[in-house]
């Protein structure tokens, strides 16, 4: 219900500042946006609200998003329902590891003793970083997150999100590592997680697996360098931009089809300067028409030696280690004399190196042809990837199963998406997958995977028979805590066990969010009173990663979708069109933004960015916003200030009715837009009728409204009805101001006020009347600039003619003009007004 009126209390100078402090704390102490948790699940409308990653500062794309959610959040509040708003923070993972370790000047490493009494350096120096135990950087790791935790809160609760902050959780918290181990726990039970040695994308500057996910492509500079093999009736020329892999060479490859080479394929041909005899052979992966139409195959250079490898059952010969430097030994068969010249050396000096071996020996045919290629990089890092040979744990998303796949696409289809056309990016990416998703790294501070493994007599682990943690102990640090069976003294001891060292990508946390959030098998009620969600909101560019993910996790365990909506927000461009992020130092923080020109003026440029569109960020568009609020406090203590209204009054004018019957059609298109997730039109539709609400209406109007009489009764029981309507439509995007006008005249807050509706106003006005009379309004207004008049100079005679003048409000718009004599003439034609000016005493 929509609280009643009171005796208006309006200050005698309304402003913005410091709305923020006060109704931040006002709506935390009354618990304003606390989920009440008694309602029915048919009651309820829950968000799957995205945990920022708490790694330095916030920037306006966060508020930008976020504001998105809160609008429709604050909108389906209104529409009655309870709303399940919850907030987490993403603290674990690779950017919280880079972040502490600049900030403390530390690094971890894992075989150092514990240090209870150690603390970081006073001036820390990111070049001669102090080396700590896990479990010391582990708690380095929780010392920043609480305070970067802390300033994040603050500045959320100053933009205005509406969430239950009783709610808030942490993805390293102990909720979150119990869902996490509990789901994978199950899911290795199903067969849906599964260890195993193979290729893996590897960053060797943060030493960890990466998946298919988190890949980007970066055009790099580079060379093709044109390689002599011998066959064995002639010589065969390869190109490679990476000669550097030549020791790890298993065989030669091309096209079945190819003319060229179908002779050779089931002989062999040596490596140059390695003399290791190698098979040539068909695949249609190969291209005739790139370089020389024949491909060396090196284990590993790129995904596609990957494919060859496995397809083709060739061996390995690993070279590349996990710092990206050359093994300090050949693989077996490569001769030791010429792989002495690259062992230890970078990728990139061995390539060097091995370049002047080649011309020395005459392998090398002509000189390297530069190129510009696209190369593979970890999204958060700045070397090239490398594919290395390592024991990880993967989760099975449909990437190797087709079955699994068609129904994954089949959930996208369920799915409703707003907008539509986003589900195209979701059904490309999971055909495009190559592989399972792999969610171990090598990291520290993450969820450590509950498992370890028994040791054989010779002290090796038995990685096919692992040791599981029971539900009922987790969570467990199997680093930390012995396997059931077993005391801490067996550990790393023949016939003893080993914990698992690995902890999970952040991702396999966050696909977890609703499971999380919800209380799943922790709280069974409120479980059952929010999942599946009403709403996944999040930026576009990761639906690979966590939407897909967390459809992949919902479907394993409950056989549905963890939600029935998503609405994606697009990137925050900067003035050069181009994406803003951190990476590129481009940002805006929001702060600033925030202190200039207050959250609702922000939230403002935010809201005008539609769904999935990106959007250039724009001082200029806050600024607009700014001005709207100020005109809501002004136009409302005008509304306010006009003299009593009797609880009774009638609204009887035509073009009271009128104004009313145009804000019914604004309230129903408003709804319209937030029930299809386009906040963006919400707002632009209401705006729209403010501003001419404010420049025509109340001009028309406010003389007759300081009168007395029903006709003055009309009016101010008109403008107070519709500053209620308005109050309410803009709150879900201005939710300052709107509270604040709201104080002056209603009880309880605007943002428990129901959401106004069309059949709550009075019924039988005409749009056309007030249209008809604030063209005409207008159109005198012209006349009296064109004159170079001030608007309150008077007209002694003014003639209006044209279709819809029976429509207009005689008495209205002779006060709002200052008309002496008006006369009113109907023709089939467009409305137009001849003026005549008073003389000027």
């Amino acid at each position: 219900m929509t609280a009643q009126p009171r005796t208006p209390e309006v200050p005698a100078k309304p402003t913005l500042d410091g709305l923020e402090d006060k109704w931040v704390r006002r709506w935390d102490d009354a618990g304003t946006y606390r989920f009440d948790r008694t309602r029915p699940r048919a009651e309820v409308y829950s968000i799957d609200t995205p945990p920022p990653t708490v790694s330095g500062s916030l920037h306006v794309g966060h508020v930008f998003s976020y504001t998105h959610t809160d609008a429709i959040a604050r909108y389906q509040r209104m529409r009655g329902r309870a709303v399940f708003y919850p907030i987490g923070w993403d603290d674990n993972g690779l950017a919280t590891e880079r972040r502490v370790q600049n900030h403390f000047g530390v690094r971890c490493e894992p075989a150092l003793p514990y240090d209870p009494g150690f603390e970081p350096p006073a001036k820390p120096d990111p070049k001669r970083q102090v080396s700590v135990s896990r479990r010391n950087f582990i708690e380095l790791c929780e010392r920043l997150t609480e305070v970067d935790e802390q300033a994040f809160e603050e500045m959320w609760r100053r933009v205005g999100l509406s969430v239950d902050w009783s709610l808030l959780y942490t993805t390293i918290g102990n909720h979150s590592r119990v869902a996490s181990q509990r789901a994978f726990l199950r899911n290795l039970a199903r067969g849906e997680a599964y260890g195993s040695e193979a290729p893996t994308l590897w960053d060797v500057t943060f030493r960890t697996a990466v998946a298919q996910a988190e890949l980007e492509d970066r055009d790099q500079p580079g060379a093709f360098y044109k390689l002599r093999f011998l066959g064995q009736d002639r010589p065969v020329y390869i190109e490679t931009t990476r000669p550097e892999l030549l020791p790890a060479c298993v065989a030669l490859v091309a096209h079945p089809d190819d003319e060229r080479y179908k002779e050779l394929f089931g002989t062999t041909a040596r490596t140059p300067l390695f003399g290791v005899e190698v098979p040539i052979l068909p695949h249609r992966l190969a291209e005739p028409d790139k370089g020389t139409g024949i491909a060396m195959i090196c284990t590993f250079g790129d995904t596609t030696d990957v494919t060859w490898w496995r397809e083709l059952d060739l061996p390995t010969r690993p070279i590349i280690g996990w710092d990206g430097r050359l093994a300090a030994e050949p693989p077996a068969g490569v001769p030791a004399g010429p792989y002495a010249e690259l062992a230890g050396k970078t990728v990139f000096s061995a390539k060097e190196r091995i370049a002047e071996l080649l011309r020395e020996s005459g392998d090398l045919d002509g000189e390297p042809r530069a190129i510009v290629r696209p190369v593979k990089f970890y999204e958060k890092g700045s070397k090239p990837l490398e594919i290395v040979t390592t024991r990880q744990w993967y989760i099975r998303n449909g990437g190797r199963d087709r079955a699994l796949r068609d129904r994954m696409l089949a959930r996208g289809g369920e799915l409703a998406w707003h907008p539509s056309y986003m589900r195209a990016r979701y059904d490309n990416w999971v055909e495009g997958l190559n592989g399972d998703w792999l969610i171990s790294r090598q990291r520290f501070f993450g969820v450590p995977f509950p498992v370890w493994y028994r040791l054989d007599d010779s002290g090796e682990p038995l990685y096919d028979d692992p040791i599981v943690a029971q539900e009922a102990s987790l969570p467990v640090d199997p680093s930390s805590e012995p396997a059931p069976g077993f005391t801490e003294d067996q550990r790393g001891e023949p016939g003893g066990f080993t914990g698992d060292t690995d902890v999970m990508d952040t991702w396999a946390t966050s696909s977890l969010t609703p499971q999380i959030a919800g209380g799943w098998e922790r709280d069974p009620d409120l479980f059952a009173r929010v999942f599946p969600y009403d709403l996944r909101p999040q930026g576009h560019d990761i639906i690979r990663t966590w939407l897909f993910a967390t459809i992949v996790r919902a479907h394993q365990e409950h056989g549905s979708l963890p939600w029935t909506d998503t609405a994606l927000s697009g990137w925050i461009l900067d003035p050069d069109r181009k994406k803003m992020s951190k990476s590129k130092g481009n940002v805006v923080t929001p702060v600033g933004l925030l202190k200039e020109y207050g959250s609702d003026a922000v939230r403002y440029w935010s809201a005008n960015g539609r769904p999935g569109t990106d959007t250039a960020f724009d001082t200029g568009q806050i600024k607009v916003g700014r001005r709207l609020a100020i005109k809501i406090l002004n136009a409302s203590k005008f509304v306010l200030g006009l003299g009593d209204v009797a609880a009774d009054a009638p609204v009887t004018e035509p073009i009271d009715l009128s104004m009313l019957a145009a804000l019914g059609a604004v309230a129903t298109e408003a709804t319209e837009a937030f029930e299809g997730y386009d906040y963006a039109r919400a707002l632009e539709r209401t705006e729209r009728f403010f501003w001419e609400f404010c420049d025509d209406y109340l001009e028309l109007v406010k003389t007759r409204a300081y009168g007395d009489g029903p006709e003055a009764q009309s009016a101010r029981a008109a403008l107070r009805t519709a500053l209620s309507a308005l109050l309410r439509l803009f709150a879900p995007v201005l939710p300052f101001v709107t509270e604040e006008v709201w104080s002056w005249w209603r009880e309880g807050s605007v943002h428990l006020a129901s959401w106004p509706r069309a059949s709550e106003l009075p019924a039988g006005g005409d749009p056309d009347v007030l249209a008809a009379t604030a063209e005409a309004l207008r159109q005198v207004r012209k006349a009296k600039s064109a004159a170079k008049a001030s608007m309150r100079a008077d007209v002694s005679h003014a003639a209006v003619q044209g279709s819809a003048t029976s429509r207009i409000a005689r008495t209205d718009l002779v006060a709002a003009g200052r008309i002496a004599d008006l006369t009113l003439k109907e023709t089939p034609d467009d409305l137009t007004v001849t003026v005549t000016l008073a003389p000027v005493p």
